[in-house]
């Protein structure tokens, strides 16, 4: 009776890859990058994104969906406390800011003269620069 065997190829590493990615959700937004909240309860606040997962599509804002968070001591000499501290919004409810007129603007891509990729305002036609990164 024979056996069968399966090789593995050198295209099943990156299908590995192509699955991980498609997991993960496209962005338009950055860490750093000024935005407006569109939707939701803290409609129309502004704030720099400190946060993002890209798995899950969400982004957490400064200043934005503050919680109240219970806290307990982790040493003997400090104390339990309540916290406020900002929750992940969705970033389809967020909007970039145009970096000319400070409006929220929807993005558009092209690629430098030097290849490198960079994200243009709609609404002015201006390069949104990427922040530094810290």
């Amino acid at each position: 009776m024979r056996i069968l065997t399966f090789r593995k190829t050198a295209g099943s590493r990156s299908r590995t890859r192509h699955i991980r990615n498609a997991e993960r959700e496209p962005l338009n937004v950055v860490k750093g990058d000024r935005v407006r909240v569109m939707r939701g309860d803290d409609k129309g606040k502004e704030g720099k994104v400190l946060r993002v997962f890209p798995k899950t599509g969400r982004v957490t804002i400064e200043g934005v969906n503050i919680v109240k968070r219970h806290r307990k001591a982790r040493r003997a000499e400090e104390q339990s406390q309540i916290i406020d501290m900002p929750a992940p919004v969705h970033a389809s409810n967020v909007m970039l800011l145009d970096p000319k007129s400070g409006e929220p603007t929807r993005t558009r891509t092209q690629f430098d003269s030097d290849g490198t990729k960079e994200r243009l305002s709609v609404k002015s036609g201006d390069a949104i620069p990427r922040p530094a990164a810290k």
